[in-house]
Order: C-alpha cells, then structure tokens, then sequence
C-alpha cells in the first residue's frame, strides 16, 4: 500500500468553526461516491476555538487532483473562502496500511 495522503488545517474567522466543519462535512459526504476517496475525516480541537483539521487518504496524488476540479468540489471552496483567513498543510503523507474508517460517527 502506498496511498497518497494529506493533513491539514483551516484557520477560519472567529465564531464560523461549526460553518466551516458543516462545509467540510458536505465535502466528506460528496467523497462518498469517489472511487479514489479512501478517508476524509473532519477533526476540532477544543483548544483551538477557530481551527479545523481535515485528514485525508487517496488511492494516489492524481485521485486528489481530480477532485479538485470537480464542481461540487468547487461549490464548496466557494461557500468557504469567505470565513477562512489561513490554510496550512501540516503534512503530505504516504500511508503505507492500518486500519480503514468506519462511515458513519456519531
């Protein structure tokens, strides 16, 4: 397994954090029917009132790609820009195994 993987961090407006996980969230559930889409995992921190993390696995860097020009994609980006004020990539990662997320959380 050498999958194509990637961590990230929004930095969004003061108050708009459950806006963006919302955004975040509707971009996940479009994941679902994307072949190359193997995780996409929308995390908080308590201690950062302003902040999301999105965690990201593809089946390679070309799936990611794509779906960024996709025009659900592209939709979502749009209703985000506004409220964001920084993007960070923390890491770009190759996943090499483990184990797989279940898709559905409470």
């Amino acid at each position: 397994m050498n999958k194509f993987s990637l961590f990230g961090k929004f930095t969004v407006q003061e108050g708009e954090r459950d806006t963006m996980v919302e955004i975040l969230l509707e971009a996940a559930e479009s994941m679902d029917e994307l072949e190359g889409c193997e995780v996409y995992l929308v995390n908080i921190s308590e201690n950062e009132p302003d902040s999301v993390y999105v965690y990201e696995v593809w089946r390679n860097e070309e799936a990611h790609q794509a779906s960024l020009t996709l025009e659900a994609t592209q939709k979502l980006i749009q209703s985000a820009k506004p409220i964001i004020t920084g993007m960070e990539r923390i890491s770009t990662l190759r996943t090499r195994g483990g184990k797989g997320v279940a898709s559905s959380f409470d």
